[in-house]
């Protein structure tokens, strides 16, 4: 077939423009690729909204409203990310093709919350908190010492081993499900899994690079004739409604405050080492100092304007730098339809409760090995800042207390509140222990330089 030019983006095709990141191809090629990141994220950034209003005993009135606040908030962070605002010397978004969602960070300390004082707590604690994730965000510069290759590295593992976890849930049904792991599922997980992988082996042009897409599409259908669709929601939903700001008035608590700026240092290292994730991934190379810094002062502003809208807080959607790693596709218009798909599922609550119907085990099946993705590209981040001695210590203690010790509750038990809030999650214990692990072992000066060096001198081409 002939290879057709778009003479509005320089004589480039539409085919190999998906990926560069600027130009626009044309609508039949692009819109595919960004819609396969919206059915990525779309029931991760659905439930954990749903475990709150649960948590909280919502209503169903009020569920929704949670769920269409999330879904517009996580499309214009998004369109954020990719068109970055200027203002003075400072940049909000990074650039880059990076797709925010609903972040699972944060489930553990807002059900808490909820439990107490209902969604109007979870708001107040995140809307508060998320000014530590802006400040992080403003002062990167000077915190960004902290967050040296062998953390973030660090940092982009332990994100891709607990998301494997889910894709694992997912693959066999979901946890929680009576079904998990029935037969039943794992048929329609493995046929997924497998309809991906022939199409990314022998697929040529938009079938390989939409190839995700096209196995969510199959797995669907097959997960229909298993009578595991459930399109109840679909019928019971409204046609259109319009996300309205303070709809839950905040409530603040000086604790439930003090639990959320924990862990939004540690959403803040997920969003730094997703951006080196996608820069590793589609570039080959560390992302900026200022790529960084923008992406994590969109994400505080989007939390913020989330909690102003009733949604939970948000991040930079590990699955989604999967994809991007996986297809190299990392044009900015492919990304920004996707981001507008969401935007319109924010005012249109019957389709996005379409979306909301794949089944877990088609989303399993399709993205598991996305998730490993992730894993693979801290691998890389480690690999690129070498394996001297200093370093295999640091990354020795790093691992055992980070991934090895934290997140078993048992093991923990006798920890003091404050510090088990931390070791509850794996992401945070890796981060704050490889942090204090490189400050305890300094990095040799000359290797710093050319490390911050190769860094700075590198830009988007």
């Amino acid at each position: 077939m002939k290879t057709v030019k778009n003479k509005n983006n320089g004589g480039v095709s539409d085919a190999d423009m998906v990926f560069q990141l600027e130009g626009r191809p044309k609508f039949s090629i692009a819109f595919p690729l960004g819609l396969q990141h919206v059915l990525a994220m779309f029931a991760g950034n659905l439930a954990p909204m749903l475990i709150i209003a649960a948590v909280a005993k919502a209503t169903p009135a009020e569920t929704i409203v949670m769920v269409q606040a999330g879904m517009l908030i996580s499309g214009l962070t998004t369109f954020v990310q990719l068109y970055p605002i200027k203002i003075g010397r400072f940049q909000i978004g990074s650039g880059l093709p990076i797709v925010m969602g609903t972040s699972f960070a944060f489930v553990p300390t807002a059900s808490a919350a909820a439990a107490i004082g209902g969604i109007p707590a979870v708001l107040g604690g995140a809307l508060v908190g998320s000014l530590s994730e802006g400040f992080i965000g403003l002062f990167y510069k000077y915190l960004k010492r902290f967050f040296t290759p062998l953390v973030i590295g660090s940092t982009l593992i332990a994100i891709g081993i607990n998301l494997l976890g889910v894709g694992r849930d997912y693959f066999a049904g979901g946890a929680g499900a009576k079904d998990y792991g029935s037969w039943q599922n794992l048929t329609i997980a493995f046929s997924t899994f497998l309809f991906v992988i022939i199409l990314q082996r022998f697929g040529k042009g938009v079938i390989n690079t939409a190839a995700l897409l096209f196995g969510l599409l199959f797995g669907y259908i097959l997960a229909f004739f298993f009578g595991k669709v459930d399109l109840s929601s679909v019928s019971t939903a409204s046609w259109a409604t319009i996300p309205l700001p303070l709809h839950f008035m905040p409530t603040f608590d000086a604790q439930t405050i003090i639990s959320f700026v924990i862990i939004y240092i540690t959403v803040a290292m997920e969003t730094i080492g997703n951006t080196s994730g996608i820069t590793i991934a589609a570039f080959d190379r560390p992302a900026t100092e200022k790529e960084t810094s923008g992406s994590v002062l969109a994400d505080a502003i989007g939390c913020a304007v989330a909690s102003i809208f009733g949604a939970m807080p948000n991040t930079a959607f590990g699955q989604n730098v999967g994809i991007v790693s996986m297809t190299k596709v990392v044009n900015k218009w492919c990304i920004a339809l996707g981001a507008g798909v969401l935007v319109i599922c924010g005012f249109l609550p019957k389709l996005g409760s379409i979306f909301a119907s794949i089944p877990n085990p088609v989303l399993g099946g399709a993205l598991i090995s996305v998730f490993a993705m992730i894993t693979l590209n801290g691998i890389k981040m480690l690999a690129q800042a070498g394996f001297s001695g200093r370093n295999v210590t640091v990354l020795g203690i790093t691992f055992a207390l980070g991934i090895g010790f934290a997140g078993h509750a048992d093991a923990i038990a006798g920890m003091p509140t404050w510090l088990k809030f931390i070791f509850e999650d794996s992401i945070a214990a890796t981060t704050l222990v490889g942090i204090i692990t490189n400050l305890v072992f300094p990095n040799p000066k000359k290797h710093e330089a050319s490390t911050t060096d190769k860094v700075a001198g590198t830009t988007v081409k």
